[in-house]
């Protein structure tokens, strides 16, 4: 076997992800040497283009920072953390005129002030939107900013196995190609920018590369991981058994739209009285308890939006029809689904994680700004304001860090990115574990349940041990959340245990796992 990648190059940082965190954070350190490494097409893949809704920022002239602030820390179930809340909020104007000046087209009103909308647990109109289609906008002036950045260069269609741990420092990442050369980055610096798990659940609004990737190379590299037992479903997930499930975005709600049981009754006034503009963790463990209880659930935007869906809802039309339904004559069936995690590797306000060398971005990170539940329409702007934070604070740290070397390294760094695997086993793994988290570890969680799923999990990433492939990750990644949320003995935010079923003050903490399974509280 030979003892050298079959390429090997050099770079200021390797950023991996290509959303928008990752090209945030890529466009602000330009004109560095900056490999991009992206296992889709530039544009093409991840989450970001998906998101629906739009972009939070306290851009109105009844809206302050300090507005959005207070409801972001309101729905956190106290764990967001006020300090980067804070600065979240308070740089979210700034980073949305930065976007709009690198030519992102965000809807406007009659007078070309932003058009902005409301959305469920805001307290005003703050969420900017190109229709509802909002990050796919966003993605699409990044990557044209992106590919006439001076120092950028993008490797497309490369899946990053693993990060390069040198002396207690990441030194680069090893990829495997399409055409499965293993090749590496050797850099000063590296930042995690991969996106969430959401395919770690049958039920997802995720894409299908959302395996978790970042978040399991962080653990074998023995960084500290936070908040893992916090996944957002979100409610309004479109029922008609596709994979992933087509997202209704909350938008609709914003403007007035419904929902209701087969009945037409609001059942939602039962569990709160704000109903279909509760908090996201309220409402899907609402409409989750009440299919449980062998009812439908429907979104109805007949009389809030009806006639007006093509224009202000043209991704939402499109979806239904492909399905079948015409959301303007009939209501449209709903479901729960994983949708972001509020958890992942944990960083400080500069995107650093406790491993030197290693940053982190986006929805693979854990600021803290989330706590245990995420104000909608946050996502987008913490990649924002993050992905140029880490930027910012490489550009200091890159000054006094040695300049990446051109050795190649130990042949255990690329064996396993090497390796071939079985295709049919890893699809059966993570067919299977993707169906124990959402039976065990979904919206209702209790410790048979997960005891049963850490069990068989567990037994899955020993077969899958060796692999350095996307079965592998979604495993670990499962994995790693089973484990915090069995930890986890209360309900908070988007983690509800039938078994501890109320809040507790001693528990009012993060948690934090360092390598696999290995839980401790801080």
């Amino acid at each position: 076997m030979t003892t050298l990648p079959d390429e090997l190059h050099i770079a200021d940082v390797v950023i991996v992800g290509a959303g928008v965190a990752g090209m945030s954070a890529a466009l602000a350190l330009a004109p560095l040497r900056v490999h991009v490494v992206t296992k889709t097409r530039l544009g093409a893949g991840g989450s970001s283009p998906w998101a629906q809704g739009g972009v939070a920022a306290a851009v109105g002239p009844d809206d302050s920072p300090a507005l959005h602030a207070a409801d972001t820390i309101a729905v956190a179930g106290g764990l967001a953390d006020a300090d980067v809340v804070e600065l979240l909020t308070r740089e979210g104007p700034a980073a949305i005129h930065r976007l709009v000046a690198l030519g992102a087209r965000l809807d406007r009103n009659d007078r070309q002030e932003f058009a902005l909308g409301r959305e469920a647990a805001h307290s005003r109109s703050r969420i900017l939107h190109a229709r509802d289609a909002t990050g796919a906008e966003l993605v699409r002036a990044l990557t044209a900013a992106l590919r006439a950045a001076p120092g950028v260069q993008v490797f497309e269609e490369a899946f990053a196995c693993d990060l390069l741990v040198e002396g207690g420092r990441a030194t680069g990442v090893v990829a495997r190609a399409a055409d499965g050369r293993v090749v590496v980055h050797r850099a000063s610096a590296v930042v995690l920018a991969t996106g969430g798990t959401g395919r770690v659940y049958s039920n997802t609004t995720n894409p299908p590369e959302a395996t978790g990737d970042g978040l399991a190379m962080a653990a074998r590299a023995g960084a500290r991981l936070g908040d893992l037992e916090f996944v957002q479903f979100h409610p309004t997930a479109l029922a008609v058994g596709a994979d992933p499930m087509p997202l209704l975005t909350e938008a609709l709600r914003g403007k007035g739209a419904i929902i209701v049981d087969e009945t037409g009754r609001r059942f939602l006034r039962d569990v709160d009285p704000a109903a279909e503009l509760a908090a996201r963790d309220i409402v899907a463990r609402g409409i989750a308890r009440h299919l449980l209880d062998g009812h439908q659930a429907f979104l109805d935007s007949r009389e809030a939006v009806g006639a007006d869906l093509p224009r202000l809802f043209p991704t939402v039309l499109e979806l239904c029809q492909k399905h079948g339904l015409d959301p303007r004559r009939e209501a449209m069936p709903i479901a729960p689904a994983a949708h972001y995690h509020m958890g992942g590797v944990a960083v400080n306000l500069e995107g650093r994680t406790s491993l030197p060398g290693l940053w982190a971005c986006g929805e693979v990170s854990c600021t803290g700004v989330h706590g245990a539940n995420r104000l909608a329409s946050n996502s987008l702007l913490e990649a924002l304001v993050f992905g140029g934070r880490v930027a910012e604070d490489l550009g200091t740290a890159l000054e006094s860090t040695p300049p990446p070397t051109a050795t190649p390294p130990a042949e255990s760094s690329t064996a396993a990115a090497r390796a071939s695997f079985d295709a049919a086993r890893s699809g059966e793994a993570a067919d299977r574990v993707r169906q124990v988290m959402w039976e065990k570890v979904g919206l209702l969680r209790e410790e048979k349940d997960l005891l049963e799923a850490v069990a068989e999990i567990g037994q899955w990433a020993k077969v899958l041990s060796d692999e350095r492939s996307e079965a592998a990750s979604l495993v670990t990644a499962a994995g790693l959340i089973a484990q915090a949320a069995l930890a986890r003995r209360e309900s908070r935010g988007s983690h509800f245990r039938l078994d501890y079923p109320t809040l507790d003050p001693r528990w009012r903490r993060h948690q934090v796992l360092i390598a696999p399974l290995a839980a401790a509280a801080s």
